[in-house]
């Protein structure tokens, strides 16, 4: 699986995560869903270009970055406030139960963001020479066979092991839509485990 389809399945995951119904929404449920909001807005202003759809541009990456990381960490844990769910709250009880986790993920979102930042001028990985996610990282297989491995599959992802040990620094030598994959994949799997799903 190459960069470009895995970013283009996760910023749909993402932007489509990010609308949400903010009817009724108060204090700091209200907050954190315009915080939410706003990364998702970031993600969709890049995604055409991690599609190849529209001209890469660097400072517009590092710009949505920026934004990313700035509801990120602990910016964005401080909004979730134990008994801040319910109607028309879509965070799941299981945040407060596995806060650890929780909290972890937000942290990994900033480290991301931080990096994909750095990452920016480094432009598209077909950019390089054509690289593709197999021969990224010094020849490793960055993403395995079936495109779930990147940095530990979807069970390290969850379990706070997709990034571990990594700095924004070795994010931000990788191309930008490597860094942006690994960004949304944080973000996908927050909402997968944390996120009420839609009725």
């Amino acid at each position: 699986m190459n960069i470009r389809l895995t970013s283009i399945a996760l910023a749909s995951v993402i932007a489509g995560a990010a609308a949400l119904a903010h009817t009724g929404a108060t204090g700091v449920v209200l907050e954190r869903m315009e915080g939410m909001k706003a990364m998702g807005d970031a993600v969709q202003a890049v995604a055409p270009m991690m599609r190849g759809e529209r001209e890469y541009d660097a400072d517009a990456l590092r710009r949505a970055a920026e934004t990313i990381e700035a509801h990120s960490g602990s910016a964005m844990t401080d909004l979730f406030p134990e008994g801040s769910n319910g109607d028309p709250s879509e965070a799941r009880d299981l945040i407060w139960e596995e806060w650890d986790r929780f909290a972890a993920l937000a942290e990994q979102m900033q480290v991301a963001a931080r990096g994909l930042a750095l990452a920016a001028d480094n432009g598209l990985a077909h950019e390089q020479g054509g690289m593709s996610t197999g021969t990224m990282m010094g020849g490793g297989s960055m993403m395995g066979d079936n495109g779930s491995a990147m940095m530990g599959g979807a069970s390290g992802m969850m379990g706070g092991g997709m990034m571990s040990g990594m700095t924004a620094e070795d994010i931000g030598v990788m191309p930008a839509d490597a860094a942006f994959a690994m960004a949304s994949q944080v973000c996908s799997a927050c909402h997968t485990r944390f996120r009420a799903e839609d009725e």
